[in-house]
């Protein structure tokens, strides 16, 4: 088992605080794993195993757990089951399941001796009721599959190319470490969790009979990764296509892929003016392998996919990301965290002069003084030019 330090430190850190831990995060990233390492933290702590209380809403269909599903049933049974005189810990897994959750976690809430962690897979755990009656008494832990960092622990012995090649192949979900070194077996199981997310976390909530323009959607963005796009020119571009869909359909089902964690997006932001832009997107997945198994391994565009790569390294190291714009130019990413902000250019290789200066010139003009770097593939020492640092991707990946 991989451990999940930063995940499991965060946990900890807020162990016994008044706050209601929610664990948020795509399908398979970990997150129950997680709650299975801070139960047995909690343990290690001297905790006895009375004290904690865990239910994971996926097994809802065994009779065992049917009526739970019931806010009111759920209440009755977390406080039949509760210690007198004693912190209780509280685990629930995948809560989205339940209907009316919120009033249930706001029932436990207000009790002086629980301590409540609950997991989803979907966003909306913090939209709509659940924000209005819990506002200010929640903390977010936003979970993802494995970094490469995290990847490195299971093949210690892998150079730096052939791990990240494998990464990419085989992808950062948990179970596929199991299934490494059988390539179908991988697409199976990544399909198979696609088809999940579609259908469980989109489909059955939006009340959807038919999946087939949902998928057209989410195949769309994940063969345009890294583009700077519009909802009307997605609904535009597939219509053309052949695919007729309207701009507010095409609203609606990249709302739901965000929702579940399946797509990212990543709104401009003018550095020179200091403000956010309304128009033009960039959005990336999850998760590369599981972007290939739906679109395949054709045309791959490398760039793109080394951006989509830094985009959720940087979200994991808790940034604030946004589209960089200085005059006419791009910078990949402007990334803020507090009073700090770093600015990043990708690219798979800067080796020739003229890429190299192509890639270095919106960084140039940025008046600011905060770091900038390019980060790519190619195998040189840190390099300085003029005080951006040129540094090879997969080193800073991996620090």
């Amino acid at each position: 088992m991989i451990n999940r330090q930063e995940y499991l430190d965060k946990l900890i850190s807020l162990k016994d605080k008044q706050i209601i831990k929610i664990v948020t995060g795509i399908r398979r990233c970990g997150k129950s794993t997680l709650l299975d390492l801070f139960a047995e933290y909690l343990l290690s702590c001297g905790i006895n195993a009375n004290q904690i209380l865990r239910i994971n809403f996926e097994e809802a269909e065994d009779e065992a757990y049917k009526d739970l599903l019931d806010h009111r049933q759920l209440y009755r049974y977390i406080k039949e089951r509760l210690v007198d005189g004693k912190m209780n810990y509280i685990i629930l897994d995948e809560i989205q399941h339940v209907k009316d959750f919120q009033k249930a976690v706001d029932a436990l809430f207000v009790k002086k001796n629980v301590d409540l962690y609950i997991t989803g897979s979907n966003s909306y755990l913090l939209s709509g009721e659940l924000a209005t009656l819990l506002s200010g008494r929640y903390m977010e832990i936003q979970m993802q599959p494995f970094s490469l960092k995290e990847y490195k622990e299971a093949f210690p012995d892998l150079s730096k190319t052939d791990l990240f090649q494998k990464y990419l192949t085989d992808g950062s979900f948990p179970f596929a470490l199991q299934l490494q070194g059988n390539y179908r077996n991988v697409l199976s199981y990544l399909d198979a969790l696609y088809n999940t997310i579609i259908v469980k976390d989109i489909a059955d909530r939006k009340g959807l009979m038919d999946t087939s323009a949902l998928k057209r959607i989410a195949g769309f963005m994940s063969d345009n990764i890294g583009n700077l796009i519009s909802i009307k020119k997605i609904a535009d571009t597939m219509t053309s296509d052949g695919q007729n869909i309207s701009p507010h359909t095409v609203d609606v089902y990249i709302s739901s892929l965000k929702n579940c964690f399946f797509l990212y997006s990543v709104p401009r932001y003018d550095i020179k003016g200091k403000e956010y832009l309304k128009s033009g997107e960039k959005y990336y997945v999850a998760d590369i392998a599981l972007r290939n198994s739906i679109i395949g391994q054709k045309n791959q565009d490398y760039g793109h996919i080394l951006e989509n790569i830094v985009y959720l390294e940087l979200i994991r190291r808790g940034y604030r990301v946004f589209v960089g714009k200085v005059g006419e130019y791009e910078i990949d990413f402007t990334a803020l965290k507090g009073s700090d902000i770093n600015h990043y250019q990708v690219a798979w290789t800067a080796i020739e002069e003229n890429t190299l200066k192509r890639e270095l010139r919106p960084l140039e003009l940025i008046g600011d003084h905060n770091p900038k770097y390019l980060l790519t593939m190619d195998p040189i020492p840190v390099t300085s030019h003029n005080g951006i640092k040129q540094i090879n991707v997969l080193d800073w990946l991996l620090s």
